[in-house]
């Protein structure tokens, strides 16, 4: 599954900044468990925890999709556009100037790519379990 383990690589190396952004604080600050009351570090503890809720179910689905044979082109263009919707909303929610402008984009990439994945599942799925 060469276009899963794509994405899969991709978006592990931004859960490793978003990680590291976490780190960078709590070393400066001393803040071991929790968040200190830091607003910076509660804002970017969210958009890690955010980017490991959602990339999960966005990777297994890309990965299903490609199992069943959908479309390389396809594939590579919702995969893309959920990589970048995650990176968009992980910069937005955690950066130090806050671009929360940027929020809503990445989160409407994220959901429409899902449900884009989603629907390519269940329509190769479907096929296949009719025989077409």
């Amino acid at each position: 599954m060469p276009i899963a383990a794509l994405f899969a690589g991709v978006l592990a190396l931004v859960y490793v900044v978003l990680t590291l952004r976490v780190i960078g604080i709590r070393r400066g600050e001393r803040i071991s468990l929790g968040d200190g009351g830091n607003a910076e570090l509660q804002r970017r503890i969210r958009a890690h925890a955010n980017f490991a809720e959602y990339v999960p179910i966005g990777l297994l689905l890309l990965a299903l999709a490609e199992s069943l044979a959908a479309p390389m082109p396809l594939l590579l263009a919702i995969g893309g556009l959920f990589a970048i919707g995650r990176m968009i909303h992980g910069v937005a929610l955690s950066a130090n100037h806050n671009p929360m402008q940027l929020r809503p984009i990445g989160m409407h990439l994220t959901l429409w790519t899902l449900l884009a994945l989603a629907g390519t599942c269940l329509w190769f799925a479907l096929a296949r379990v009719l025989g077409y």
